[in-house]
């Protein structure tokens, strides 16, 4: 039996939404129960804490006590509107205000999409809350000072790409607000090993809007994302608003003056990489395999796993393959 705790874990003037999941045992008194550990999972764009209910639900079921998290911009946690409030930094103290709050011993983090580089920068600035990391999708990257806003710009001259588009202010809010469920839903399925080669990076100019080159999805539910995760989805950005969730990528303009600090960081804790094999993220550099070195920048790294005909939501696309790479990883600790 999983029973569930929802807490609000505060960073300085935030709050960060948690589902603290464990089998069956006293939450009050959790943290002085044995367990196998704590796993923190870190969502990416545009997700939920709850993107990760199948690995909660697998991970508790062994054992492990699982938070979820709404990272901040998301959910049930704050969203300041400021743009600077969404740095790598920032977001990384909070996870590890999480991580400390939700257990006495380090954690394992676990996390995908853009909660990928904050969980590696919570590794890196925060090494005494982090025992081991598993990145999904996104493979650390040391900060080298330079901004990647302006390396894609330069990349993409005069060409669309989704991470210049989401970085103007206000214009993705607008396109996404005329029909946010069907938005999303179309954003989903572009980004999946289902949809064709190609699907989520169209040649088109630069000022192209992203919802007009998305292809139609199929009518129906997605087959890995239920109608009632969508649903839930949709409430939450009703309420919030999607500006935080945009914020992230206008804030990767501002991480390289926040980071200075940590030019050329490794990850230093044992890590392992996993994603799908026809995630878009992969070939997001013209030419560039960014799959093939994915422990280039980490020290103790223990290999990559790379799920055929799984996309970018590879935990939730491919639920067994994932789990059990997850497991090879954990039970190597």
């Amino acid at each position: 039996m999983v029973e569930h705790q929802h807490l609000i874990v505060s960073n300085g003037d935030i709050d960060i939404a948690v589902d603290l999941a464990t089998s069956g045992t006293d939450l009050a008194t959790s943290n002085e129960i044995a367990s196998r550990g704590t796993v923190v999972c870190v969502a990416g764009w545009p997700e939920l804490g709850r993107s990760w209910r199948h690995q909660q639900r697998h991970l508790v079921e062994r054992g492990y006590r699982v938070a979820t998290v709404d990272v901040r911009g998301y959910g049930a946690s704050s969203a300041p509107p400021e743009v600077e409030r969404y740095t790598l930094r920032e977001l990384s103290g909070d996870i590890a205000a999480v991580a400390e709050a939700v257990s006495d011993d380090p954690v394992v983090v676990l996390c995908h999409d853009w909660g990928a580089p904050i969980g590696y920068h919570t590794a890196i600035r925060h090494p005494d809350s982090v025992a081991a990391v598993i990145g999904l999708s996104v493979p650390h990257m040391a900060p080298n000072g330079s901004s990647p806003i302006e390396m894609l710009d330069l990349l993409y001259a005069d060409r669309f790409f989704y991470m210049l588009y989401f970085a103007r202010p206000g214009v993705a809010e607008a396109d996404f607000g005329r029909d946010l469920r069907g938005s999303l839903k179309r954003c989903y399925w572009a980004l999946s090993g289902e949809a064709p080669a190609g699907a989520w990076t169209p040649d088109a100019p630069r000022d192209a809007s992203l919802l007009d080159l998305l292809p139609p999805c199929p009518d129906g539910p997605l087959s890995f994302l239920p109608d009632d995760e969508l649903d839930a989805l949709v409430s939450a950005f009703e309420r919030t608003g999607m500006t935080g969730a945009f914020n992230r990528y206008r804030a990767s303009a501002l991480d390289a003056a926040a980071d200075l600090d940590i030019v050329g960081a490794r990850v230093e804790q044992p890590s392992c990489f996993i994603a799908g094999a026809l995630d878009p993220v992969r070939n997001m550099v013209p030419g560039v395999d960014l799959y093939a070195e994915a422990g280039a920048d980490c020290s103790e790294f223990r290999g990559t796993t790379l799920i055929p005909g799984a996309g970018h939501w590879v935990h939730q696309e491919a639920i067994a393959a994932t789990n059990a790479a997850i497991d090879a990883f954990v039970d190597s600790l």
